[in-house]
């Protein structure tokens, strides 16, 4: 078995989030890229990215950094992030050099110089659904130029790109939300998705129909929707329902 085959098989046999990220963080870094951001939301619409609690957002960057670029919303004037929202592939840094940019997007640009955050590429995965958007910005080690990142990816560019599809569609597979049910909210939830209603749920549950409505009621607002069909949906979405709870402890 190839090295690069034995990566893949632990990628995506991996049985949680944080075990994946682990595994990739550090693959990529052997690339020369020591700081990652990966997004993905399934409630775009038009230029908004929808509720940030509803995004898979992962990322190794330092708290420092994040608590200016996506707490105090650098993330929405980020050049790179225009790119990826209008288009499917990687795309040098190099970009940012030649197309016009907004002043709020010059300002992130001088955030991330300050960051030593000026040299990556960013891959944007192909959507299927128009509501649906996911990206990964790789940004290389201090003191690499783009010009040593650009070298980098004509040879190991496509292997890059391959890893970073692999892991955001296994990413897909795994129980994941800031959102987080508890475990009798999602078994509710799970009869409802096989059609039971409240009574028959209370009869198999060996509960009040009150206690299922209940934790039905509890679910939607944990959920931030309005109404069950929502939130058996969403929780679909995350991966919350049919979980093994070995896997989703």
């Amino acid at each position: 078995m190839s090295e690069l085959v034995a990566y893949l098989d632990s990628l995506t046999n991996a049985q949680t989030v944080e075990a994946l990220w682990v595994l990739h963080s550090n693959r990529m870094a052997s690339y020369g890229f020591d700081r990652i951001i990966y997004g993905f939301t399934r409630y775009r619409s038009g230029r908004s990215l929808g509720d940030p609690q509803d995004w898979v957002l992962l990322t190794n960057h330092g708290d420092s950094y994040m608590e200016e670029f996506l707490g105090k919303g650098q993330l929405y004037h980020a050049p790179m992030i225009r790119w990826a929202l209008a288009n499917t592939g990687a795309c040098s840094w190099n970009w940012m050099k030649q197309a016009d940019l907004s002043p709020a997007e010059q300002d992130v640009m001088a955030f991330n110089v300050v960051q030593k955050v000026t040299a990556g590429y960013t891959v944007s995965f192909p959507s299927v659904t128009e509501r649906s958007k996911g990206a990964t910005a790789l940004t290389a080690k201090p003191g690499m130029s783009q010009d040593d990142v650009d070298e980098i990816w004509a040879k190991h560019g496509d292997e890059i790109a391959m890893l970073n599809n692999v892991m955001h569609l296994k990413i897909q597979t795994l129980p994941y939300s800031q959102r987080q049910l508890t475990k009798r909210q999602r078994e509710v939830l799970q009869w409802v998705g096989d059609g039971k209603t409240t009574q028959d749920i209370a009869i198999l549950l060996d509960l009040t129909a009150a206690t299922i409505e209940k934790h039905l009621r509890l679910a939607r607002e944990t959920l931030d929707v309005e109404t069950t069909a929502q939130a058996v949906l969403k929780a679909a979405f995350y991966n919350q329902m049919f979980v093994v709870e070995s896997e989703a402890a």
